[in-house]
């Protein structure tokens, strides 16, 4: 087949699909790789280091498009600005399109899809079994932002994070606050903890608190009245009394905090709210909130997506796409997942997809012009919050 890696269109994306190593991967199983000039030369991944991995150099864009059976990208597709269409539309009808889909975010892109008859398998639907470990691309994500998140905050602290012992005296170790302990909060937890802060984290999951305790931070806990994870490992939107509930267990630890990273988001909703603006105020002045969810709506009522603000003496940082500042590793790890996912969907010589297979079945969105995940079918019918 002929795999077309473009550049990524977004303003501002650093990260590209499939990085040179993985080229002799998909080259051994005769696959013909087309790569846009510049695709990745912004994670530092340049055009003759594909060519060497046996890698055919586009020039431009829309004819890597044109070319392409399969298309294997980062963001979701979207207008294209030097060819004044839908990325969609540059490919040829009956062709595959594999990358992050957001149908919640970007509904016209999956009419697109069915229009052209494209095959569209979405990163973010891939199902949270054992067998798709290898290409669970949102936790490869999760791992990058819950790592930066922590620097982020380092940054904006006018504090030390260890304990140290100075001839000026004992300056005591920051106490920082995780707020929920998925991939992202674990591993804001050990990047606080290797920086020799003072770690609590909180989860309303019971289950994750030995893993919590595993990363030497201290585990608040709750009373759990309400399933709060579906069967597909997600969490679930919870009850406002149940909120409420977390809100009075965090509120009791926050005066004492110096930061406060939110990690709690709900798959295709509106993330929960955790901090109240009179919450905030029960902050130290020069405190720091990092959300990691203010593009989901925040769990911080202040929080602004894109902006650093400072409200009652507390600097809060509403991040977005910040796995983006870390291109190189973000890159890495999303092109294992993806090339491996590539790999399982066609590992039929003809290329024939095995829509019986578990994987297979729960990425795919569209096929042959339907709309074949029924969750994102009721998505589209509702008309999406578009973007």
């Amino acid at each position: 087949m002929k795999i077309g890696i473009p550049k990524e269109v977004l303003a501002g994306e650093t990260r590209v699909a499939v990085v040179p190593s993985m080229i002799a991967i998909l080259k051994k199983n005769k696959h013909e790789v087309l790569v846009e000039t510049g695709a990745g030369s912004v994670a530092s991944f340049m055009d003759d280091e594909y060519q060497q991995a046996g890698a055919t150099i586009v020039k431009d864009g829309i004819e890597l498009y044109r070319k392409s059976e399969v298309v294997l990208k980062f963001q979701p597709p979207r207008l294209h600005p030097k060819a004044g269409k839908h990325e969609v539309e540059l490919m040829p009808e009956g062709a595959a399109l594999i990358c992050f889909m957001e149908p919640h975010v970007y509904p016209e892109a999956i009419r697109k899809l069915v229009e052209r008859k494209i095959t569209g398998f979405a990163m973010d639907y891939i199902p949270r079994i054992t067998r798709a470990q290898s290409m669970d691309a949102l936790s490869s994500i999760s791992t990058v932002t819950g790592y930066k998140s922590v620097l982020v905050a380092a940054y904006h602290l006018g504090k030390f994070f260890p304990l140290l012992m100075t001839a000026a005296g004992t300056i005591p170790p920051a106490n920082v606050m995780i707020l929920g302990a998925g991939v992202a909060g674990l591993q804001a937890i050990a990047t606080a903890k290797r920086l020799g802060a003072k770690v609590e984290a909180f989860d309303p999951r019971p289950a994750v608190k030995e893993q919590v305790k595993s990363l030497g931070a201290q585990f608040i806990e709750m009373e759990v009245s309400e399933d709060v994870e579906t069967a597909g490992g997600y969490a679930k939107e919870q009850s406002e009394v149940f909120l409420q509930k977390e809100r009075d267990a965090i509120a009791s630890r926050l005066p004492k905090m110096d930061i406060v990273i939110t990690t709690a988001q709900v798959f295709g909703k509106r993330a929960p709210l955790l901090i109240t603006e009179d919450m905030v105020k029960m902050m130290r002045t020069g405190s720091v909130i990092v959300d990691l969810a203010a593009d989901q709506g925040g769990n911080c009522e202040l929080s602004e997506p894109h902006k650093t603000i400072v409200k009652h003496g507390v600097t809060i940082i509403g991040v977005v796409n910040l796995a983006n500042t870390i291109p190189v590793h973000a890159s890495q790890m999303y092109s294992k997942n993806i090339t491996n996912l590539f790999l399982h969907l066609y590992k039929s010589p003809e290329g024939k997809l095995d829509f019986s297979d578990e994987i297979t079945k729960g990425a795919c969105l569209t096929h042959q012009g339907e709309i074949v995940n029924e969750s994102v079918k009721k998505i589209i019918q509702a008309g999406g919050s578009g973007k």
